[in-house]
């Protein structure tokens, strides 16, 4: 798997199959969140439903392979000498836009499984068709307490298993302590947003604006440090 990722790509750029395959999976989900988005403005749930869905298990799935294997990602293997342009230019440009392309991920992974249970919880369905349901739609702290605390034994048997058969390491340590934290973030997201919007269909609404617009913006960035790293300045790759 990890020579076939160095390989050179499919799309006649300069990268190689790994970034290809994570250029590919970024267009494939942004374009169904896009369509999704259509979809609910034209009052189209269960439509809007299965994009929105597919395109949120797409995406996670994406960066649960980037994580596993750290090998889908611009610099996952190319380091800094995969960028040929100048020192100037990958110090106050590149490297900026990057940054900030990971700080919207991070945001971007938060947002996708929020949007997923929320989705669930403000649905309701009438003659057989999705809908929002127009009503209070609030949790509380011990039943957040009760989710997190489900997960952490989950998370934490999926480590163990995993260090029983690969062995410890601290790149493992780091995934799954992250993935813990971004799940204590959604749910405090949760609590937190439920107070500013109460109702489940506004909250839901509102929220799926601002997320799409984050993967459209996330796109953007995404697409400009690959055309940076493997079209207009490409380094020692391959």
């Amino acid at each position: 798997m990890t020579e076939w990722l160095k390989a050179p790509g499919f799309a006649g750029t300069h990268a190689t199959m790994g970034a290809d395959v994570s250029q590919f999976m970024a267009t494939f989900f942004t374009v169904l969140f896009v369509v999704g988005w259509f979809q609910a403005k034209k009052g189209r749930g269960t439509g809007h439903h299965w994009m929105m869905l597919s395109g949120m298990v797409a995406m996670l799935a994406f960066f649960t392979s980037y994580y596993l294997f750290r090998q889908l990602g611009v610099l996952a293997f190319e380091g800094k000498e995969g960028f040929g342009g100048s020192k100037e230019l990958y110090d106050n440009v590149f490297i900026p836009l990057l940054t900030f392309h990971i700080c919207l991920v991070v945001i971007g992974l938060i947002m996708a499984i929020y949007m997923i249970v929320l989705g669930f919880r403000s649905q309701t369905f009438i003659e057989g068709r999705r809908k929002l349901k127009d009503a209070m739609l609030q949790t509380t702290w011990r039943k957040v307490g009760i989710i997190f605390g489900g997960v952490t034994v989950a998370v934490l048997l999926l480590f163990f298993s995993r260090i029983a058969t690969a062995g410890f390491s601290l790149g493992k340590l780091s995934v799954y302590l992250g993935l813990l934290i971004i799940v204590g973030i959604v749910l405090g997201v949760e609590i937190t947003i439920q107070r500013i919007w109460p109702n489940g269909a506004r909250r839901h609404k509102i929220l799926g604006r601002f997320t799409v617009a984050l993967y459209c913006v996330l796109f953007v960035t995404g697409s400009l440090t690959y055309t940076m790293l493997y079209i207009l300045y490409p380094g020692k790759i391959g």
